[in-house]
């Protein structure tokens, strides 16, 4: 038995969103205020907290509707409006073997249902609806009648509580608000289409609720919440941590750690066993010598004590009863220690220092790991697991385990983020009756901002929250999330090359607001650079720049299809001659060779990017003469722009200016600086090309040149050697690349801006 998937409605940017679970661990990724919280929080607050629930949790696009409601509701006109059916809502489709319906028999739809999916929709409803707008409508006669006496006499109205009612819905919702869950159709599943949306099946009106809580004895929920201020997350526990009950809460010490596990599983005096009783009587017998050894000294203080009596009391005699806890020990600095060294070579005289002496990441690492291995011995029930916080030990152990972690980069570095991954769900199933058995299933969620994270899952584990932009005027953006493993279909060599290049990068595609395409390691150095000194406003954005070929661009087209990010590619025209040769059995033919880009030619480009993906032109001459507007185009919902060589004009001193296409982007920004070529130094390349512009050649034999040149150059010495002038905004970016760049810095801002229309705690 496992969660195959969950359907979240109405809560937060997640207006109506398919989430696949992973049989072993999920990891959601996206860019920022993307919606991956959001889903953590509505399953945290759905199946651990449900008495938790905000206004500020219902999707704000439907904030609107609610208070046209309430609108009705002062005009007692007919109700236009079901408030239940914008409140949030959960629907969760577990995958069962018919050999264990004993677990699930309490919330089977039917009872012909033979194995496989099996839903519960989890929906907030509100309880009387009728009492509700009676309370609401009091309140808004009161508000509207309030007023006060200006200094002239005059009425002056006053705004107070509520003005409407989603207004009064933030302080009185809870009170009006219930979780009811109901069975749900398995025949009647609608998998998202395109667009990614979920298509949550419609309840009918006949449809009965549960009288009983559907996943009490059927799922085990735990969290690792993350970190969200700068004081100790350990400190943070108080009433409102306690309210939430079965979220636990981060605690950077190990002596802490211990202290809380021994008290769930060890300690002896609640609830004994045979085999506590020896520990309780060493206990007991230390406490009689103790007790002993301090009467003896302090009889003769309070001998003293007793003669000076006290008003209302007779003979009043003191005694010392200790009382000692085996945690005790547990509570100063020094309780958990490091070995360090051991000199002697036989354990005699160890060196040790106390835990926090170690370093912050492995203290983290440590804690973290602990609170897993408590999770999974309070649900397997090790020694008294269960038994101290009333759990009815008489049923059977849940069948299965759901494991939240958010964000674990919260606590932990960089390197010591890939060990927690990839060691987090085998602790889980580190015991006797778990490991590769399937009695019991455990499934771990992790959300994350960390690239070193997304790593080192398998592609298959990865879920991308992906920003949609608002549908229509009145509506605010949302979240469709993607199961990377169904992008590429099964057994796809461009699945395998992406997912390889990705895991040879560590590059951090899957958290940002866009990326850049470029084609060699000259570019890869060179355009963070434009970036930096020319386009201030993209600088600040989070955009991810890969370093890829042009015959390989195209191979990420349906990923950053699925990831719907700006996209810009900034590629070589890669401009060919056909060339007619006779083979060895003195046959002509023809072959197409790389040739500098000239008009007129019937030259064809080889790019891949430019001829399959766009513009979808090969002609040489129809690329050049391509519109500025058309290097843009729109994807599924995305922006993409392709960058390329230009016809541009090169003005020698002293001679009339004549037109060239640039090869590669060296050619490109040679001719784009040559003023500033001449300040340049450093590798022979950079020498060679202060000498070719110095010789103050007309275009197209500085063209010839530099083609000549750049055929062996050391290419990134050259780009580093640029980065070194100077003034560093001499060295302006190609055309090409400035138009690029100009369009790009206005897509990302525009994704960013429509993003941010919901931005906040309430709805990120």
């Amino acid at each position: 038995m496992r969660i195959k998937f969950v359907e979240i409605s109405n809560f937060r940017k997640l207006r109506s969103t398919h989430l696949d679970l992973d049989k072993k661990t999920t990891i959601l990724v996206g860019a920022n205020n993307s919606g991956k919280t959001s889903a953590m929080v509505a399953l945290r607050t759905f199946l651990v907290t449900p008495n938790r629930l905000a206004l500020r949790d219902i999707t704000i696009a439907n904030w609107t509707k609610i208070d046209i409601l309430g609108d009705e509701w002062e005009a007692e006109a007919e109700p236009t409006v079901e408030l239940d059916a914008l409140l949030p809502s959960l629907d969760v489709w577990l995958d069962v073997p018919l050999g264990e319906i004993q677990h699930v028999v309490h919330i089977l739809p039917k009872l012909d249902w033979s194995g496989g999916l099996l839903g519960v929709r989890l929906r907030y409803q509100i309880k009387d609806i009728g009492k509700l707008r009676a309370e609401y409508v009091v309140e808004r006669a009161a508000s509207a009648n309030a007023a006060t006496t200006g200094p002239a006499g005059e009425q002056i109205k006053l705004a107070v509580w509520p003005l409407c009612l989603t207004e009064f819905l933030e302080r009185r919702l809870r009170a009006h608000l219930e979780l009811a869950a109901f069975p749900l159709d398995p025949q009647a599943v609608t998998l998202p289409g395109k667009c990614g949306l979920a298509v949550p099946q419609d309840l009918p009106a006949s449809a009965l609720r549960f009288d009983h809580q559907p996943f009490k004895n059927l799922i085990k929920i735990d969290e690792i919440a993350a970190q969200r201020d700068f004081a100790d997350a350990g400190d943070r526990e108080g009433a409102d941590d306690k309210a939430e009950a079965g979220v636990r809460r981060f605690k950077r010490r190990l002596s802490d750690q211990l202290r809380s596990y021994y008290d769930r599983h060890l300690d002896p005096s609640k609830t004994p066993t045979d085999k506590d009783y020896e520990a309780l009587g060493a206990i007991q017998a230390a406490e009689r010598s103790f007790d002993s050894r301090l009467e003896s000294g302090f009889s003769a203080a309070f001998e003293e004590l007793e003669d000076l009596g006290y008003p209302g009391m007779s003979n009043p005699t003191l005694k010392i009863s200790t009382l000692l806890r085996a945690t005790d020990g547990l509570k100063h600095g020094s309780s958990v220690q490091y070995q360090v060294a051991d000199p002697s070579g036989d354990g005699t005289k160890t060196l040790k220092l106390p835990e926090d002496y170690s370093g912050l990441g492995y203290q983290n690492l440590i804690a973290m790991v602990f609170m897993l291995m408590g999770f999974r011995d309070e649900w397997m029930r090790v020694e008294k697991a269960g038994i101290l916080e009333g759990a009815d030990v008489s049923h059977e152990i849940q069948p299965l385990h759901l494991v939240l972690v958010e964000e674990p980069e919260a606590h932990l570095h960089a390197q010591v983020q890939q060990v927690f991954i990839n060691k987090a769900y085998n602790l889980l199933r580190k015991h006797s009756d778990l490991g590769i058995k399937d009695t019991y299933c455990t499934q771990l969620l992790v959300s994350t901002h960390s690239s070193h994270v997304a790593h080192e899952a398998d592609f298959a584990n990865l879920r991308y929250f992906r920003r949609r932009p608002a549908e229509s005027k009145g509506e605010t953006p949302t979240t469709t999330v993607a199961n990377l493993s169904h992008v590429f279909g099964e057994g796809d060599e461009t699945k395998r090359f992406v997912k390889r290049y990705l895991k040879a990068t560590h590059c951090d595609l899957f958290f940002a607001d866009g990326v850049i395409f470029v084609e060699g390691q000259a570019e890869r150095i060179l355009v963070p650079h434009f970036i930096r000194h020319h386009f201030p406003e993209l600088s600040r954005r989070y955009v991810t720049l890969l370093e890829l070929g042009g015959s390989h661009v195209h191979s990420f087209r349906d990923l950053i299809d699925v990831l719907g990010i700006a996209t810009l590619i900034i590629s070589d025209l890669d401009a060919t001659t056909s060339v007619k040769i006779t083979d060895k059995n003195g046959v002509e033919t023809t072959r197409w060779k790389s040739a500098r880009p000239e008009l007129g030619k019937g030259q064809q480009t080889a790019n891949s990017v430019l001829k399959e993906w766009h513009p979808g032109a090969k002609l040489i001459d129809e690329l050049a003469a391509l519109p500025a507007t058309d290097h843009a185009t729109s994807g599924d919902g995305y922006d993409l722009y392709v960058a390329y060589q230009k016809p541009i004009n090169v003005a020698p001193v002293d001679a009339a200016p004549t037109t060239v296409i640039p090869r590669t982007f060296e050619d490109a920004l040679v001719m784009t600086n040559t003023a500033a070529m001449a300040d340049l130094e450093g590798s022979s390349t950079s020498a060679k090309v202060k000498a070719i512009v110095g010789d103050e050649l007309s275009g197209s034999d500085l063209a010839d040149e530099l083609f000549e040149l750049l055929k062996t150059a050391e290419k990134a010495a050259f780009a580093l050697d640029c980065l070194m002038l100077t003034d560093p905004k001499a060295l302006k970016p190609p055309t090409y690349i400035a138009d690029g760049l100009k369009w790009f810095e206005t897509a990302v801002g525009k994704e960013i801006a429509e993003s941010e229309l919901t931005a906040g705690p309430a709805n990120d």
